[in-house]
């Protein structure tokens, strides 16, 4: 088989597909790989330029092309870390939502913003308050508990991303660049362009 130099892998989650140049452009390998056979299929092959996609694989090839170092295993985490509490928050938006339009078809409405939610939860948590039923009620101190939770985890991830920062001299460089505060100053190295959407919303109010 002629020598490949140049591989372009479509990852997916559980087939992967492999497209496989020589040095000539000339296709060599075109393959579909299991997810657990990707790893025993590269340490058989001689060393070569890996890509992702198979334009990807041929654009590896040319003269000016950047690349991107590998993340290490503590830069994996902190994004996911930054993934995680982007999650939270979404969930936390999606609770916050459906008490207000729960509690509007009783008739009960409030304010946008932080002071708006706590007096629905106030609502939901007085007994003696008969404009909700006893079901919804239950059904609303749940959601309630819910939110509390979310906010205690995202409070968590604040903390965890503070520690991240001020152990990283990597990410302590970057609080000085215009923009940048300290939750997302953790994601700006190598990956910023794929947190730097979530960055501008990290400081997304914890109550809405």
């Amino acid at each position: 088989m002629q020598t490949i130099t140049t591989i372009g892998l479509d990852i997916a989650k559980s087939v992967f597909q492999v497209h496989g140049v020589d040095a000539a452009g000339e296709v060599v390998i075109r393959r579909q790989l299991k997810r657990r056979s990707v790893l025993a299929f590269f340490q058989k092959l001689p060393p070569c330029l890996v890509g992702t996609l198979r334009l990807f694989g041929e654009a590896v090839t040319r003269a000016n092309m950047r690349f991107v170092p590998t993340k290490t295993l503590e830069q994996q985490s902190c994004l996911m870390l930054h993934r995680t509490r982007h999650l939270f928050i979404r969930q936390q938006t999606a609770v916050i939502n459906s008490i207000r339009a729960h509690l509007a078809e009783f008739g009960i409405v409030a304010t946008v913003g932080r002071k708006g939610v706590t007096e629905l939860l106030h609502v939901v948590a007085d007994p003696s308050d008969k404009r909700v039923p006893e079901v919804g009620r239950a059904c609303l101190a749940a959601l309630g508990d819910q939110l509390l939770g979310l906010k205690r985890q995202i409070l968590e991830f604040d903390r965890m991303i503070m520690a991240w920062h001020r152990s990283t001299r990597r990410a302590s460089a970057f609080i000085t660049f215009p923009g940048s505060g300290r939750r997302s100053s953790s994601s700006k190295p190598y990956w910023e362009r794929r947190l730097l959407s979530q960055a501008m919303i990290v400081r997304s109010v914890l109550f809405c």
